[in-house]
């Protein structure tokens, strides 16, 4: 989808206040800086941990079964540090809608940028294998910026949301692509672009297998992404956002090697395992509210 254009229908009375509160998401990460906007979104997420119970306890859960080597103190430390990371993104999120290129390029460190270069020089497609950090909507802004890619996501019932959304994750990208047309991704991929791909959230049964992620032996795991990276002249490279002490590291990986190799559940296990090493540089920036694993095998009983 390439951007819309503004209508008069997006001032409905019914919008005012998604309006009033995109408005002062702009203002706030327009004239705050950086620094100030992180120390606000810890607070932000200290606040949100008084409301958001149900969220909570769901992200305590995932903590339990996925990290089960962590003491409790340390789990609690790093559920307090999650949260304070979820009122982050809520300025992150602004920071990738509406900054400017160069105030984005100043406070973002890219790493790997060669493997990008190779797979351009040689004509090939690029999977971006990505997770659902909480620094997600800064991931594909931060490539753009070096490689203008292509996204994949799952358009707002809103129409001013998703006006806002399609507008902000397209600043320095090509075009947004609905994670259900599975053809638009393979004609990207084959037309030589970049496609932003994140499939370790738990999207049921269908086109799953279970496989092991973290703690949990049986995950359920799309098996899309070998799918995608068995397109012709396709590279499979792992691409990540990490918060840091002086801004962020886009972090871009080699290629994955060996992969796919046609197997949907040595497939779905390497995956898993790059996404999960990620995971492991910055944990407490994972997003842990999603109810991860909660599709289960008919023998393994629900988990939340």
């Amino acid at each position: 989808m390439q951007p819309s254009s503004f209508s008069l229908a997006l001032l409905h009375p019914r919008y005012l206040f998604n309006w009033l509160g995109l408005g002062l998401l702009w203002l706030l990460v327009t004239l705050l800086p950086w620094r100030l906007q992180m120390t606000l979104g810890r607070a932000l997420g200290r606040f949100s941990m008084r409301i958001l119970g149900s969220r909570v306890k769901i992200a305590q859960r995932n903590l339990e079964l996925a990290l089960p080597e962590l003491t409790p103190e340390e789990r609690a430390q790093t559920l307090t540090a999650n949260f304070e990371s979820v009122g982050c993104a809520v300025f992150e999120t602004g920071m990738a809608w509406f900054w400017p290129h160069w105030r984005m390029q100043a406070i973002t460190r890219m790493e790997g940028t060669e493997h990008v270069d190779a797979a351009a020089a040689n004509g090939q497609g690029m999977l971006l294998l990505s997770a659902h950090f909480l620094t997600l909507e800064l991931n594909a802004r931060q490539f753009g910026l070096y490689r203008p890619g292509v996204g994949v996501y799952r358009p707002n019932t809103n129409a001013v949301l998703e006006y806002a959304q399609v507008q902000g994750r397209c600043r320095s990208n090509k075009y947004l692509v609905n994670r259900l047309d599975i053809k638009g991704m393979v004609k990207a991929l084959r037309q030589g672009d970049a496609l932003w791909y994140a499939p370790d959230h738990d999207y049921g049964r269908h086109a799953s297998v279970f496989v092991p992620f973290f703690a949990v032996e049986q995950a359920a795991t799309i098996t899309g992404t070998a799918t995608l990276a068995r397109v012709k002249k396709t590279v499979t490279l792992p691409c990540f956002t990490i918060r840091e002490q002086h801004g962020y590291r886009l972090l871009i990986q080699a290629p994955m090697s060996n992969f796919p190799i046609g197997n949907d559940i040595a497939d779905a296990t390497a995956s898993n395992k790059v996404i999960e090493a990620a995971i492991r540089l910055a944990p407490e920036q994972y997003m842990w509210l999603h109810r991860r694993f909660k599709t289960t095998p008919k023998d393994v009983p629900y988990r939340y």
